[in-house]
């Protein structure tokens, strides 16, 4: 889901997806609301105020909607809320939270690893977390990981694989003859990490015939990927449209994408315990499942992430 976790649809108060792309260019530019918090500009230095918590998200539904889940279980709480969502790439929301203008951040935990250390090869979700931990900030804290991942992926538009006989069992290392042929797609970030292009070619090999810059797994990727501009994509294994358009998701044997466990980033004097227990909890509670049930109410159905948040919460015991 890194890495390039994750681009631009701010989803607030009823919007479905057609608004999404107009909304993200809006909320960047002049912030937007979510709940019934004051909507500050995403990309302001402004820091954390002393009696509340500032959830962030970046640029892409899902981390909006987590944000959100974050946001209300911590209003749960009693704690202040406010929201910067929709803000930009993970190198923009790791120096807001770094300065304090972010209290509270979703994070994928191996393309957060990739960002701070790109050499290292953790084996376990708690060697990840314990890597990232030795190159954190030290204002910075990860809270408990949740069972649910959400990874960057090479998927296939489903008439390049028929054209190449690959099917969701195919590798990644299966393109090593043919990426020459095709053109691959996803935020400009992913040309330069080593979970992206670097990556792709050191570990698999891999040399497409192009990029083309689009977003990180948001609508342009996915309408470039579905109208055959590009044949390869990096889409998230978590998003509802894989199935609807019947796209192929390839194999990463050799771990390229490694763990993409959701995970809070937290910028530690802001956040006080209860808000560090109520965040436990609800990655106690987040499944792959969930996340992928989730995902599809706001980008299929339209759903206001917001709402689809409450619900969760709700049902879950956590509101």
């Amino acid at each position: 889901m890194t890495s390039t976790k994750r681009i631009s649809r701010p989803i607030r108060r009823n919007r479905g997806a057609a608004a999404v792309a107009l909304a993200a260019a809006t909320a960047l530019l002049a912030g937007c609301n979510s709940s019934d918090s004051k909507g500050d500009d995403p990309l302001s230095d402004s820091k954390a105020s002393g009696d509340g918590v500032v959830v962030g998200s970046n640029n892409f539904a899902e981390s909006v909607l987590l944000g959100d889940i974050y946001g209300e279980a911590l209003k749960a709480k009693g704690i202040k809320v406010s929201y910067k969502p929709n803000i930009g790439s993970r190198e923009t929301t790791y120096g807001l939270l770094k300065n304090g203008s972010i209290s509270v951040l979703p994070e994928y935990n191996g393309a957060l690893l990739a960002y701070l250390d790109p050499k290292a090869t953790p084996r376990t979700v708690a060697a990840t977390t314990s890597a990232i931990e030795a190159k954190l900030d030290s204002k910075l804290t990860l809270l408990q990981p949740s069972p649910a991942q959400d990874k960057d992926s090479v998927t296939l538009n489903a008439a390049t694989a028929k054209k190449y006989n690959l099917t969701d069992k195919s590798s990644i290392a299966d393109l090593k003859d043919i990426a020459k042929d095709l053109v691959i797609g996803a935020s400009p970030e992913f040309q330069t990490r080593q979970q992206g292009l670097v990556g792709l070619k050191d570990v698999y090999g891999l040399e497409f015939k192009s990029f083309k810059a689009l977003d990180a797994g948001g609508p342009l990727t996915k309408a470039a990927l579905k109208k055959n501009t590009v044949q390869a994509a990096d889409i998230f294994t978590t998003d509802a449209t894989i199935s609807k358009e019947k796209h192929v998701v390839l194999q990463d044997p050799k771990n390229l994408f490694g763990f993409e466990n959701v995970q809070p980033l937290v910028y530690k004097s802001a956040l006080p315990q209860k808000g560090a227990d109520a965040l436990n909890a609800v990655s106690a509670k987040l499944d792959t499942a969930t996340l992928l049930d989730l995902g599809a109410q706001v980008q299929l159905q339209g759903k206001d992430p917001l709402d689809v948040a409450k619900a969760w919460l709700k049902s879950a015991g956590l509101d």
